[in-house]
C-alpha cells in the first residue's frame, strides 16, 4: 500500500514538472514579442515564480518520489528501460537547468534569441515525455 501512495505522489509530482517545462518556454515566447516594459516586467515575475516556487519542488519532488520507488523495487535497477528512462530524466533536468538560465537571461535583460526560437525550444520536453511514458507503460527492453 505504501508503494501506490509514492508511486501516485511521484505522478503528481510528474505532472506538476511537466506543466512547467511546459509552460515557461512559453512565457519565453510571449517575453520575446514584449515591447514595452510593464509586460516585460510581469513576465519577468511570472517567470521567477514559476521556476522558483512551482518547477523546482516538483522536480525535486519527482527525485525523490522517484528514488523512493527504487528503494522499496531495487530489482528495477537491473532493467534497460528504467536505465533509458534515467537518461531521459537527467536529460529533461538538463533542460530545466538551460531554462532557468534563460529565466534570468530574461530578468538580466540579456536575452537574445528570438520568439521563434522558444516556439521550437518548447518542444524538447514533449519529446522526452513521449521517450519516458514508453518506456514506463511498454518496457521495450
Amino acid at each position: 500500500m505504501l508503494y501506490l501512495w509514492i508511486k501516485a505522489l511521484h505522478i503528481v509530482s510528474v505532472v506538476c514538472w511537466f506543466a512547467g517545462l511546459f509552460y515557461l518556454p512559453r512565457l519565453f515566447v510571449y517575453h520575446a514579442q514584449s515591447q514595452d516594459s510593464i509586460s516585460q516586467e510581469r513576465f519577468t515575475t511570472m517567470e521567477r515564480k514559476l521556476y522558483r516556487g512551482i518547477m523546482n519542488p516538483a522536480m525535486i519532488a519527482t527525485y525523490v518520489f522517484g528514488a523512493w520507488m527504487l528503494y522499496l523495487t531495487p530489482g528495477w535497477l537491473s532493467q534497460g528501460w528504467l536505465h533509458a528512462k534515467l537518461t531521459l530524466v537527467i536529460l529533461l533536468t538538463g533542460y530545466h537547468h538551460i531554462c532557468g538560465a534563460q529565466r534570468k537571461r530574461f530578468a538580466n535583460g540579456t536575452n537574445t534569441r528570438s520568439h521563434v526560437y522558444y516556439r521550437w525550444f518548447n518542444e524538447v520536453p514533449v519529446l522526452i515525455l513521449l521517450g519516458i511514458v514508453i518506456l514506463v507503460v511498454v518496457k521495450p527492453f
